[in-house]
């Protein structure tokens, strides 16, 4: 599996590409922190990572690599191919989100979980369309999903949420922070996300980081 063209680096938009992806990283990382502190509940896949780490006593960062580069693999029989910013994703979030929790406080009481969470979640947006507006590659999960909709000819919508509701069920089983914080996110990112990418869309660059034809336009493909 190979990085083809380092997922489109050329261009004179490179450096606002490359600052776009690394700093909506990061805010990725911090977000998900924010919504762990919270404890009202997580994001999809970070129910996951949270209920591996509670079993194997590493971080919800370590966690996250290792899920991504299981991910990765699975690109493999679905003839994916990553860029620089699949490859990146899935290190600097994991550092990003184990720094964040290294400084952030758990809330304590609703008065300051759900102002806690609310700004997780529209930070979550704020990231998401960043790192997706620059066009460095898409992350590993969106790749997985994609690459399933290619494959099986099924829908976006319908493969996101399979796979979705499957990695909650199982982060939930597992010991990971099911709630409306988890509904909230939900609901919230898709409209948030739509927002933050056209505020954050870099000017035609003639290179192309889509993952799978004939996807919808309207698709949101995040973490």
């Amino acid at each position: 599996m190979s990085i083809t063209s380092l997922g489109g680096l050329r261009g004179r938009r490179l450096p606002r590409r490359l600052v776009q992806l690394y700093v909506g990283l990061v805010l990725y990382g911090v977000s998900s922190a924010l919504l762990v502190r919270a404890g009202l509940g997580l994001e999809p896949w970070n129910v996951l990572h949270e209920g591996l780490a509670e079993r194997s006593g590493l971080s919800i960062g370590v966690v996250s690599m290792l899920v991504g580069v299981v991910v990765l693999l699975l690109w493999v029989p679905l003839r994916q191919k990553p860029g620089l910013g699949t490859v990146s994703n899935v290190l600097v979030f994991g550092v990003a989100i184990d720094a964040s929790l290294a400084v952030l406080p758990a809330a304590h009481g609703l008065v300051a979980q759900v102002p806690m969470m609310v700004a997780g979640i529209l930070l979550n947006g704020v990231a998401t369309g960043l790192y997706i507006a620059a066009r460095l590659g898409p992350g590993p999960r969106d790749g997985l999903m994609t690459g399933l909709h290619r494959r099986t000819g099924r829908s976006i919508r319908l493969v996101r949420t399979a796979i979705e509701a499957g990695v909650v069920l199982a982060g939930f089983l597992l010991g990971g922070s099911v709630g409306v914080g988890t509904v909230a996110y939900a609901l919230a990112i898709g409209p948030l996300a739509q927002l933050f990418l056209r505020v954050f869309a870099v000017p035609d660059t003639g290179v192309s980081t889509v993952v799978a034809r004939r996807t919808p336009r309207r698709a949101i493909l995040r973490r």
